[in-house]
């Protein structure tokens, strides 16, 4: 089915970048490190190999709430990629194969890699007759395998690349009800599930990626209806939104503004979802940023891209893309400005008298801290006065403990903003004391935490 003129077309840009999110990350080439485990999102494995002990599921579940109008239909698909293995074989003097984790011919490299071949399956359902049964689309993905021959400039054969991939077979089941209340609202449920036949019990991962759906996510599409948001649904339609169960699956809305269509996606995003248009191309990695990426392909040596060329026919694109794109290109990845909108000018407000700082005694002629002072008992203390610290209970600094008994001289007078007094003082002890004092270094203490000292006031 094409998806001209269904309205998948416009999820495809954001359906790829989560297709394919992962598929082989930077530095592109098979022997860098993260490359070698693969295949993270939406891989729905054989039935039998889950069941028999691996943790990773042979299924997904998508629940949806739709406001369906009289001969609503539902459009369904289903998208993944299927592994497919691409080894490449050296020929020796007789001509015989044998495989080679990679292999230059005339200044081109090639290796082996699994590549993802790309599948859809396309269901139309009329939405009366899932609510009257369950219904089921099986499919089958068949194996197949293709030999390449490498030869030189000269026509002798240096080798062959066989692409070999394996069946797979599944299905997707639909089904609806129809939910109490005054509102008219359908619960929709689509699982998708990975039925191939299993026989090999000992297998490990590899083997069964090899009959997995990869990366697997559904698009859904309602003619003559609209979708509830399950992230921001409306106030009356919470409690239904809470018996929506998606299990390895996070369904969004798509197309800024419509309601009618579904990104049912392994990967965790918000509703309508976008790709930002100074992006040039998909680089595997959308938590990345694209002028970053860009840049680090730019830097690789020679060496390293032809080994990204030969690791894999997409990571080939990445690199030609970036080895071609125009000053332009690369200036409009460094950042964008968007929503500008123009803004009616506003007359400036009457100038208002500027208040004095309560925090700059120099502007405030109502302190003093060089000639104010406070009453302690009947003893007017101020700068110059000795006193002993008595540092009380509610302070809350251990270090207080050391400062008991200690003599000191009042630097300063001061006062907060709830008029409360504050003296700054230095012990009298301290030989660095003017140094600390020509920086501003105080201790600070209320009148009741000092004691006058004799002939101080």
């Amino acid at each position: 089915m094409s998806d001209a003129g269904t309205g998948f077309e416009l999820a495809r840009q954001v359906a790829d970048a989560v297709l394919f999110e992962g598929y082989v990350l930077y530095p592109y080439r098979a022997s860098s490190q993260k490359n070698h485990l693969r295949w993270q999102f939406g891989v729905l494995v054989p039935q039998r190999w889950s069941e028999s002990g691996p943790a990773e599921p042979w299924s997904n579940q998508t629940e949806v709430l739709v406001e369906p109008k009289p001969d609503a239909t539902l459009r369904l698909k289903l998208r993944f990629l299927q592994a497919q293995a691409k080894t490449v074989e050296a020929a020796d003097e007789a001509g015989a194969m044998r495989p080679v984790p990679s292999l230059d011919v005339d200044g081109a490299t090639h290796v082996t890699f699994d590549e993802g071949v790309d599948h859809e399956v396309d269901a139309s359902l009329a939405l009366d007759d899932v609510l009257a049964m369950e219904r089921t689309i099986p499919f089958a993905i068949s194996a197949g395998r293709a030999v390449e021959p490498l030869t030189r400039a000269d026509g002798s054969l240096a080798g062959q690349l066989v692409r070999e991939r394996w069946p797979i077979e599944g299905g997707l089941r639909v089904g609806a009800e129809r939910l109490d209340g005054p509102y008219g609202v359908v619960k929709v449920r689509v699982a998708v599930e990975n039925v191939t036949p299993w026989g090999e019990d000992s297998a490990g991962r590899d083997a069964a990626l090899r009959r997995s759906l990869i990366a697997a996510h559904t698009l859904l599409l309602l003619e003559r209806g609209t979708f509830i948001s399950l992230l921001e649904p409306p106030e009356w339609a919470r409690p239904a939104v809470a018996t929506c169960e998606n299990r390895h699956t996070w369904p969004v809305m798509i197309g800024e503004g419509r309601r009618d269509l579904i990104l049912s996606s392994p990967i965790i995003l918000y509703d309508y979802p976008t790709i930002a248009p100074e992006s040039a191309g998909d680089l595997f990695d959308a938590t990345e940023i694209d002028e970053i990426l860009t840049l680090r392909t730019m830097a690789l040596t020679d060496d390293e891209k032809r080994e990204a060329r030969g690791t894999d026919t997409r990571a080939a694109a990445i690199i030609d893309r970036v080895d071609t794109m125009p000053p332009e290109y690369l200036e409009r990845l460094h950042g964008a400005i968007r929503d500008l909108r123009q803004v009616a000018s506003v007359p400036p407000p009457h100038p208002e008298p500027p208040e004095t700082p309560w925090w700059d005694p120099g502007v405030d002629s109502s302190v003093s801290p060089e000639t104010d002072s406070v009453l302690i008992g009947d003893v007017a203390v101020q700068k110059g006065s000795r006193v002993r610290l008595r540092p009380g209970s509610r302070r809350a600094d251990a270090q207080d403990m050391f400062l008991v008994g200690r003599e000191a001289r009042v630097e300063a007078v001061l006062f907060d903003v709830d008029d409360a007094a504050y003296l700054a003082v230095s012990l009298a002890d301290n030989p660095n004391a003017d140094l600390l004092g020509a920086h501003g270094r105080f201790l600070y203490f209320q009148p009741d935490e000092v004691e006058p000292l004799e002939g101080s006031g």
